[in-house]
């Protein structure tokens, strides 16, 4: 067996600021008072009911992220079950083992989502009464597929402890049976059949090996159940433990040797939003999991990113932790040719949240740089900047977005991004920028830059006389910004300007030009000269609302 030494980074240390655990109502459920071995839920999870609703998930090999990370990646394809997540195999397992009786008054669970999935889909299947809690932040896609199954929805609280709590109360009113998400022998055994299926379809991929197995903790099911399974049959296969760095209650109850109660917890992976893991799932995880690891949020965007690119499916923020931790783990490991297996254990993204990720998934995984810049207010010192950047360090970089507004006769301040090849490079280009007399404020790690001040550039200026205002579509080729400042004459002034990469094989730019009226005829000329699409936008109210002096 493997040391039960943990590695914990050093962020865990704040454990011991934490809120204690508080008092809470009697738990609905109690974990067995015999304390199980790895030896004991082998039987379980060999013999787990799983498969009358379940499906043998996938193993495949992230062929892209492996040949860039130098190791190879196995993707275990939970996002694949029915309700899109692996959920389903404890909560079916706990059901088929309860009683007619039971099954007659029905049951109730408290879930962020994919549990109530799992649990309302079973109901059906079994033919019982579901009654869901669910946190009041919970996706409406997931409330709407909990009712698509058949599930009662009841929402209370902000978080999964909240909800927990009502749903203690719920099961008393009405007699109903609780299904726990994870603190529960037979949930976890029913986590536990993934790894079982994982370290049989490894036969197939034509290896044995596999180095460790990266998993996501919310209240540690998942883990405790793939722990169990690993250590009873390969104990030299790693385990490690994954959690934001906002919601890493498994790791902070590790460090201080006793459950912690977390005052608050991070929303962006909901389905790991935990203030406290259950009593069994903590012992499992400090006896048999290696190491534990958090990750952030602009790490998983870039991981979900990842996943996309080698399965063209969008997982959920927590589906992708596991991914992000491997990442992390072998650029701190400096690891070659080793094999890792991520489970991707969900897939229930609101739609709505794709705009985000993408927003941060180049941050993320740093091959986006984001700079203020102050450059001198004064003819062509744009046109040199921008030809600056073309010689930034690492070679030619495109920008992904540029943000100007003119509100001073000396100097102008511009938010611009670009694009980077390698971690680390956004201060070398900051400093190139500085030494060729361009003052450069690198933001690349700057949440309020990333988040907000990126959206806010802009406004009045009294500066902004004769202004014209107008839309272009600029092909995305490099070279098109410099066409555009070459063919305009040097006494026509920008004073506004803004861009953003879409992604797409054309750019939506924003500008605003100083046109003297004498200039008209010459400046439609310009117009008609350089050949890209454009609207006019002089006389839009909302230009005249919110930019016009």
């Amino acid at each position: 067996m493997p040391s039960s030494k943990k590695s914990i980074p050093g962020a865990a240390a704040k454990a011991a600021a934490t809120v204690p655990p508080k008092a809470s109502a009697k738990p609905a459920h109690k974990p067995s008072a015999k304390t199980l071995k790895p030896a004991d839920y082998l039987k379980k999870i060999l013999t787990a009911r799983v498969y009358d609703v379940a499906v043998e998930s996938a193993l495949e090999p992230a062929k892209t992220l492996s040949l860039r990370l130098n190791n190879t990646v196995l993707l275990k394809r939970e996002d694949q079950q029915p309700v899109f997540s692996f959920k389903l195999r404890g909560a079916y397992n706990k059901m088929a083992h309860l009683t007619p009786a039971q099954l007659k008054k029905g049951v109730i669970c408290a879930s962020a989502g994919n549990h109530a999935q799992g649990v309302a889909m079973s109901a059906q299947k079994l033919g019982t009464r579901a009654v869901i809690v669910m946190p009041t932040t919970t996706p409406q896609l997931k409330i709407d597929a909990v009712k698509g199954w058949g599930g009662e929805v009841v929402l209370h609280g902000d978080s999964y402890s909240d909800a927990y709590t009502h749903s203690v109360a719920l099961q008393k009113e009405q007699g109903l049976t609780f299904v726990h998400p994870f603190d529960d022998p037979d949930v976890i055994a029913g986590q536990g059949t993934i790894a079982m299926e994982i370290l049989r379809q490894l036969q197939t991929l034509g290896s044995r090996r596999l180095d460790a197995v990266f998993v996501a903790i919310g209240g540690g099911g998942l883990i405790s159940g793939v722990a169990n399974y690993i250590k009873a049959v390969r104990p030299e296969i790693k385990v490690i433990g994954v959690q934001m760095n906002d919601s890493d209650a498994m790791m902070q109850s590790v460090a201080a040797k006793k459950r912690v109660t977390l005052s608050d917890v991070g929303l962006f992976s909901d389905g790991t939003a935990v203030k406290l893991v259950g009593e069994e799932t903590f012992r499992i995880s400090r006896e048999l999991v290696d190491e534990f690891m958090t990750v952030d949020t602009d790490a998983v965007c870039a991981a979900i990113k990842d996943i996309f690119v080698d399965t063209r499916s969008i997982v959920e923020p927590a589906g992708a932790l596991a991914v992000a931790a491997i990442k992390q783990y072998v650029a701190r490991h400096k690891t070659k040719g080793e094999t890792y297996a991520a489970i991707l254990c969900g897939a229930n993204m609101n739609f709505d949240r794709l705009r985000f990720v993408a927003e941060r998934a180049e941050v993320g995984e740093e091959r986006e740089a984001l700079f203020a810049v102050t450059i001198p207010e004064e003819r062509g010192s744009f046109r040199r900047f921008c030809a600056l950047i073309d010689k930034a360090p690492g070679g030619p970089r495109s920008v992904t977005e540029f943000n100007y507004r003119i509100n001073d006769q000396a100097v102008a301040h511009v938010f611009v991004g670009l694009t980077t090849s390698a971690k680390g490079e956004s201060s070398k280009i900051a400093a190139q920028f500085t030494r060729h007399g361009f003052k450069a404020l690198d933001l690349t790690h700057d949440e309020l830059a990333k988040e907000h001040i990126r959206h806010m550039v802009g406004g009045h200026s009294a500066l902004s006389k004769d202004e014209r205002l107008l839309r272009f579509i600029f092909p995305e080729r490099p070279g098109a910004l410099m066409k555009f400042l070459s063919s305009m004459r040097p006494d026509w002034n920008i004073t506004l300007f803004h861009y953003r990469n879409q992604g797409a094989d054309y750019g939506r730019i924003l500008v605003g030009l100083q046109v003297p009226k004498a200039d008209s005829g010459a400046f439609q000329e310009f117009l008609d000269t350089l050949g890209y699409p454009h609207v006019e936008e002089t006389d839009n109210p909302v230009y005249r609302l919110f930019l016009q002096s």
